[in-house]
């Protein structure tokens, strides 16, 4: 994805490349033919003023963006902003973007969508289950995106959480007691059994504890189709995951990437156009929801010895994933599913992609709804709502903004209405920790030597780019073309030819007369 190319490619769609296909057979089969049909492309692959090659001379220049956009957490049950939180935190991370040599189709199915929708699902689970205020242990969620380029979200929020901006009111770093991903968990069904693989840090308590949690977590399923094993111990780390950016902030940090593989990624179209709704298993997803809920809740409860039927009615809503799957992966019904409608107005019809995008306007915690994208925009609404302490009751419709500071605006409706919820949701601005926003403009802070992360952290930035295409039309041969020239040179001296002979002839006539 990253090498440099003099030439440009293009993804057709099933029908150009037929239309495409039929050009190339017809000038196949009329060699002797004076047209042939070519394609002409309508691009510009460099920025658009000269010299700005780099990222920090086109965004002094005002010809790019930073990649980037919005992350976002809530926690379960809603933090109490007004009073010191205490209880230690059990933090619940996955990715929302991907990558691919084909920008607008980075779907990324497997590798990381598949952990969304079951990190997405658990919370459903979660939030139908009672007594939840009584947990020994915070539950928060965190949704990542820039995860593909460089873990600029991760980087930013633990940029953020140092600076205890706005967007992460309510949490602090020094109470997270674990840190549990949910990487790509689409393809772990195989032959009726589902295996999952659990790649630890290194041992600690609370990583004990939560492999414990995950074994106990399979046992309550009663199931001999779904398994739980430790990743080999003779692992290099962790795999490539948002977890190495709290490692590379604390060594120390206890963690888990729960994923469909052990030593070898399972994924063979990771990063690509290829990795797409049939690149991964619904049941696969559902029981790794199921058993992330459960673990979550093991690891959360103060009881000790939790009873099997307490753990039973912790389940995967089965509908809730097949339709995060049509909403996220595939064209129809895409963003325009009755799930995503039923929250926010996506602003986007077309077959979703979960490219990471540019960052528009000025950072905030509580953006303009234009400036976010439309998967951080769903599911900030959707975790609000499921995460809300208030479900049940008579709730106040809002715009835009509730009367009272812990509550939030959701499911804004196109008459830009919605309803008043108690929940701790948020957005994290995520983009380069190398980057400054001023007078509107962005600015490239040089690296931090004392900073590891900072000296790691790249600057990633996307050119305006002219509308991109091709058009197809015919042409006549140069053969042909050269054909017509020496015949219109031979007519033309004929001709000149012709009429120096009659302007003679002519004189001479009338001479003689």
């Amino acid at each position: 994805m990253l090498n440099a190319y003099n030439f440009p490619v293009f993804l057709l769609s099933q029908n150009s490349t037929s239309i495409l296909r039929e050009a190339a057979v017809k000038n196949e089969e009329a060699e002797k033919s004076y047209t042939t049909d070519v394609a002409e492309f309508n691009l510009v692959m460099q920025t658009t003023k000269a010299g700005t090659h780099d990222s920090k001379s086109c965004l002094k220049e005002g010809t790019c963006l930073p990649l980037g956009g919005y992350s976002v957490w809530s926690s379960l049950p809603p933090i109490n902003i007004s009073s010191t939180q205490s209880k230690p935190i059990i933090l619940l991370v996955a990715s929302m973007d991907s990558a691919s040599f084909f920008r607008d189709k980075s779907l990324g199915a497997d590798s990381p969508i598949s952990g969304l929708i079951a990190l997405v699902a658990a919370v459903d689970a979660l939030s139908r289950v009672d007594g939840l205020g009584d947990l020994n242990k915070q539950l928060v969620f965190l949704i990542f995106t820039g995860e593909a380029w460089g873990y600029l979200g991760s980087r930013r929020f633990l940029l953020e959480l140092d600076l205890q901006t706005d967007a992460v009111t309510g949490l602090n770093s020094t109470l997270i007691d674990m840190v549990m991903e949910v990487g790509s968990v689409g393809k772990g069904s195989s032959e009726g059994v589902n295996t999952f693989y659990a790649h630890a840090t290194m041992a600690s308590s609370a990583t004990n504890q939560t492999m414990a949690a995950l074994q106990r977590a399979q046992d309550s399923l009663n199931s001999e189709d779904v398994k739980i094993l430790p990743a080999n111990s003779s692992n290099p780390g962790i795999p490539p995951s948002s977890l190495m950016a709290f490692l590379k902030k604390n060594t120390t940090t206890a963690g888990i990437v729960f994923d469909d593989f052990n030593t070898v990624f399972a994924n063979k179209f990771y990063h690509s156009h290829l990795d797409d709704l049939s690149n991964v298993n619904s049941s696969s997803i559902e029981a790794a929801s199921t058993i992330i809920a459960r673990t979550l809740y093991i690891l959360a409860s103060k009881d000790t010895n939790i009873s099997n039927s307490t753990l039973a009615a912790i389940n995967t809503n089965v509908s809730l994933v097949e339709e995060l799957l049509g909403c996220l992966l595939s064209c129809e019904p895409g963003l325009s599913c009755d799930l995503v409608k039923n929250y926010i107005r996506p602003t986007t019809t077309s077959c979703p992609s979960n490219y990471v995008g540019v960052f528009l306007g000025e950072p905030s915690s509580a953006p303009y709804p234009g400036t976010v994208n439309d998967v951080s925009r769903f599911l900030w609404n959707f975790l609000a709502e499921k995460t809300a302490i208030s479900k049940g009751d008579v709730i106040s419709s809002c715009k835009q903004n509730c009367s009272q500071k812990d509550q939030l605006c959701v499911r804004e409706k196109a008459d830009g209405k919605g309803v008043c919820v108690t929940s701790t949701t948020r957005y994290v601005p995520a983009y380069s920790t190398r980057l400054k926003y001023e007078s509107g403009i962005w600015d490239v802070l040089p690296a931090d030597s004392s900073d590891p992360m900072g000296m790691l952290d790249p600057v990633w930035t996307e050119s305006f780019w002219d509308v991109i295409g091709l058009r197809v039309y015919t042409v006549q041969d140069t053969g042909y073309d050269h054909l017509v020239l020496a015949g219109g040179i031979a007519v033309t001296v004929s001709a000149y030819v012709a009429i120096v002979v009659a302007r003679a002839f002519i004189t001479k006539a009338l001479k003689r007369d």
